[in-house]
Parts: structure tokens; sequence; C-alpha cells
């Protein structure tokens, strides 16, 4: 039997309640922080629609009250699983902006405790790449650079080998300036701005780069914002690199 879990999450943004409308509530300000493109149809009764090569999925907004309150729910799985989420926007005194969001639903006996962790992590990840984007690129649209690279073998070290095909010798913390050596891609200079077990985050002056490792399974989900990204171009040249260093 599906059973109800919910996930709370709070973070305060450096901007104004219409640029985090902007970020959550549109397809280009969506696709700038979280998994893209997004599409958004702006009304209660639209779809919010998620697109990533062959895989499409979609929700039906069920609260539309810029720039309060956005709510959104996926449609229910034979099982009767669903997945709802909710974003509140209240202005502080100084300038800045609380959201409050909820991640609610049903979860399908497939998913275990761990599910919850995951996503929890996850959203956290998440709603730091949102606070990142406000404070550093708001109003300058995104493109999503995502590419996996290989399974890596049993006893291979592929966290290490992403890592050292980066250019970096030693462990990093938030706050580092690094340079980036991806070879075949442009160097890339920025400050570490999230750490954690096999998560890499570096925000650089055109982008907010993201690596990840995990289950034998290292990939990165960028977000850059130079005008002439291209964005598939741009996930070849990655997935080019991720089959070389994680090939050894």
């Amino acid at each position: 039997m599906p059973r109800e879990f919910e996930l709370r999450k709070q973070v305060e943004l450096d901007a104004s309640p219409e640029q985090v409308w902007g970020a959550i509530a549109t397809g280009p300000g969506i696709s700038s922080w979280f998994m893209g493109p997004h599409e958004v149809q702006p009304r209660v009764g639209g779809t919010i629609k998620l697109t990533i090569g062959d895989f499409s999925e979609q929700a039906t907004i069920t609260a539309w009250d810029p720039p309060k309150r956005l709510a959104y729910r996926g449609d229910a799985g034979a099982d009767g699983s669903f997945h709802a989420m909710e974003y509140l926007i209240e202005t502080r005194e100084g300038g800045s902006t609380v959201l409050r969001f909820v991640h609610s639903g049903f979860l399908s006996d497939d998913w275990g405790a761990e599910y919850e962790d995951m996503t929890s992590y996850g959203w956290d990840k998440y709603l730091h790449t949102l606070a990142q984007y406000l404070r550093y690129f708001t109003g300058r649209p995104g493109i999503f650079v995502y590419a996996e690279g290989p399974p890596t073998a049993e006893g291979q070290d592929g966290w290490t080998m992403l890592t050292e095909g980066l250019g970096l010798t030693g462990p990093v913390s938030t706050g580092d300036r690094v340079r980036l050596t991806p070879e075949g891609l442009a160097p890339i200079e920025g400050v570490v701005d999230y750490v954690f077990p096999e998560f890499l985050g570096v925000r650089g002056s055109d982008g907010l780069y993201r690596f990840q490792g995990g289950s034998h399974q290292l990939g990165v989900g960028h977000h850059l914002f130079a005008a002439d990204v291209n964005g598939e171009e741009a996930a070849a040249a990655w997935q080019a690199w991720l089959s070389r260093v994680l090939s050894g």
C-alpha cells in the first residue's frame, strides 16, 4: 500500500518576491536552477512540463497566486502514488525573501525510507542552486547541460577519477577558489559553493557547475549562462570528457 510522506524546506533568498516567482514559476526560470528544460502554462489547471531527452513528465497547477504561492501535483500512478509541490514566498525586512517549500504525496511500496532521505538531500542541493542563481545570475536565462559517464568497473574509485580529471589534487571546501581543467574543454575559474560526499558545486563567472557520483554512475548537471552557449554541443563535450576520464 502507498504510504504518505512530506518534506518541508525553508531558504532565505537575496531577491525580491517577484524575482523568486520568476525563478520558480516560469519555464526559463525553473530551467536555470532545477532540472530542465521546463515549460509552464501560467494558470490554475495549466501544466508544468519537464523534458530531458526522451524523458517527459508533467504536473497540473493547483494554485497560482503570483508572487506568493505556487502549487502543482503530478498524476497518480496505478497504485495511487503521487507527488505534489508547494512554494510559499514571504517578504522579510531588509529586502530578502523567504521561500517555504513542501514536497508531499504518497509513495509506492517500491520505495523505502531511503527515498525520503535521498529526496531531502536532492532538494537541499537544488534550493541552494536556486539561491546561487538568484544572487549571481538572476535575469539571465540558463541552459541546463546534462551528461552521464559510463558505469565504473567494480573496484574503481570513479569519484577520484572524476575529480583528478578536473585537475583537483585533494579535498576542497566551500569558499575555496579553484581552477578546473577538464581536458578538451575550456578551464573553469570559480568558487566552490557546495560540497557533499561525491558531489561538487562550483560557481564560475558564466555558470553553476555540478558534478555528482554514486552507485557506479557519475555525471554532470550544469546551468550555463553565457549568451553563446549551445546546449547540445556542451552536453556532447561533457559526455565525451566523462567517457575519457572514467574509461581507465
